[in-house]
């Protein structure tokens, strides 16, 4: 057998110490032969033959492979096959030289290709499962479609009216008479949610009722919606309103200097469960007059330091046309203002509300300054064909669509819950941003809470398993934001670092920054 004449390309390139090893391991001596068949035989000669005769990497790889398997399982050396250990290193050569970056047939087949296989099977079991254990309402819309059509019939809803935000608020389901009618429940159940609704809102559109699963025990999509005995149950004082004691102006939030909350409404399609702001809901819808957003907008014209505001509720969403232009306005004409964001769950409880005026408005405040939408989706139950054609166009009429979840028991505090809804969130034209440990200052639902380390847990095992702008920040919230990363740096050996994997817990070293580098000021242009 021969090969094509390689002797300049080996003098360029050397092998490096991957195939060395590989080639050594070819080329060892069997201690316990056995014979090799005709087949095993004629398949490594025609995986040579086609090495030699290709312009691609792969066959090359092939036939190493082959060659390997047949070393280990002592049925014979490459010379047993008629194949020299020159001729070996001429294809090795050979393929460093195809291949663009100059990759080896020794690191790509004994160190790549086992790297990538066990990457795989990190994943193998959340992709054999996601779809069928946690569905997406993408996955569901046949069943979601059924669920409208009973719905609609229920309520007598038209096409038209179903398809229009005024037509889902006026026809929302916010007592437990109609809310009977809509989802077979039991008659204890309805009992209880009768108690709670006595003390707290409840309202959902037709449109997220109906994405609630006929028979699932604790749907994700209900758990968030319908309020349950707890919410009375629960034993606990309740902490004053969050930020009452960071409300300096009127309508007005504050817990950093650059960053304010103007608190728009009251009012939201759905009010969730969970709800931070339990007491600022109220028992009547409310827009607020032009006189008291002027005392906000005062307090941020006086403030030079502001130079992000966050419209906010309630829901902004709900907000008419015109109130939300008139503010976006306003705040465009502060100079100190830069960034502008609208605090949204519309899109997945009132898809039909995000029409082309509203698109008009968010892109023509996009255009003079930087308008993020910033909305929570918890349960990839919520993401429908519906919902993500709406994320879809915001995303390309504002700078970003940021999404914040909160980790909710029963909703999404699983590792498989948690892929999936980050999965579909970005899958969906919206980056998962926060991921919030539910509050501890509302007893009213503290049977949603999860433990921190349950929490860290679901996050840190992400990293390295799904894309990495797929990957929220773990947060609490106690007079603002605080990261709830685990640490992964976990010793200091010298100027070495001991890093820890969090997907593996395999611990590498990483050699820190030259101190004495790092403190000399007499470098680049200033040398």
């Amino acid at each position: 057998m021969t090969t094509t004449n390689q002797d300049l390309i080996t003098a360029m390139l050397p092998l490096d110490s991957y195939t060395k090893e590989l080639l050594a391991v070819l080329t060892q001596p069997l201690t316990n032969p056995k014979a090799s068949g005709e087949k095993r035989k004629s398949e490594i000669r025609g995986l040579y033959e086609k090495a030699c005769a290709t312009n691609l990497t792969t066959p090359i790889i092939n036939l190493f492979d082959l060659l390997l398997a047949t070393r280990k399982e002592e049925e014979g050396t490459p010379a047993d096959f008629g194949i020299s250990s020159k001729e070996l290193e001429h294809l090795a050569f050979k393929h460093q030289e195809i291949d663009e970056h100059m990759v080896s047939v020794g690191g790509r087949l004994t160190r790549a290709l086992p790297i990538a296989a066990a990457a795989n099977s990190r994943v193998d079991e959340y992709l054999s499962q996601k779809d069928v254990l946690v569905p997406s309402g993408i996955d569901k819309w046949q069943q979601i479609e059924k669920n409208k059509a009973r719905i609609m019939a229920e309520l007598g809803m038209d096409e038209g009216t179903w398809n229009s935000f005024p037509g889902q608020i006026r026809h929302a389901v916010d007592s437990v008479a109609t809310l009977a009618k809509l989802i077979d429940l039991p008659k204890e159940q309805l009992e209880s949610i009768a108690k709670v609704t006595a003390s707290y809102r409840m309202r959902l559109t037709p449109y997220y009722t109906s994405l609630i699963m006929p028979g699932a025990i604790n749907d994700p999509i209900m758990l968030q919606s319908v309020p349950t005995g707890e919410m009375v149950g629960n034993a606990g004082i309740e902490i004053p309103p969050v930020a009452a004691d960071h409300s300096p102006a009127r309508l007005v939030d504050q817990f950093y200097p650059r960053v304010l909350t103007i608190k728009a409404t009251n009012m939201c399609a759905m009010y969730c469960t969970h709800c931070l702001r339990l007491a600022h809901i109220g028992r009547k819808d409310q827009v607020y007059s032009r006189e008291a957003y002027g005392e906000a907008l005062d307090y941020i014209r006086a403030n030079e330091r502001i130079r992000d505001v966050l419209i906010t509720g309630g829901d902004a969403f709900v907000l008419p046309n015109s109130m939300l232009k008139w503010l976006l306005q306003e705040l465009d004409g502060i100079d100190h203002i830069k960034v502008k964001r609208l605090g949204t769950r519309i899109p997945v409880t009132a898809p039909m509300r995000v029409d082309d005026e509203l698109l008009d408005i968010l892109e023509e405040s996009n255009d003079r300054k930087a308008i993020r939408v910033v909305t929570q989706i918890n349960t990839a139950q919520e993401i429908t064909p519906l919902s993500r054609d709406t994320f879809r166009k915001l995303s390309k009429r504002t700078f970003a669509v940021l999404n914040q979840a909160v980790l909710l028991k029963g909703i999404n505090d699983t590792r498989l819950k948690m892929w999936k809804l980050c999965e579909t969130v970005h899958e969906s034209y919206v980056r998962p941003y926060y991921l919030f440990n539910c509050s501890y200052r509302n007893p009213q639902f503290a049977h949603f809470r999860v433990p921190l380390e349950v929490g860290r847990d679901i996050v840190e095992s992400m990293y390295g398993n799904i894309s990495g702008d797929a990957i929220p920040r773990y947060i609490a919230t106690a007079g603002g934001k605080i990261p709830l990363h685990r640490s992964n740096v976990v010793n200091r050996e010298g100027n070495d670092i001991i890093l820890r994997k969090p997907w593996s817990d395999e611990e590498v070293s990483y050699p820190d920054a030259d101190p004495e580098v790092y403190s000399n000021e007499l470098f680049a242009f200033r040398k």
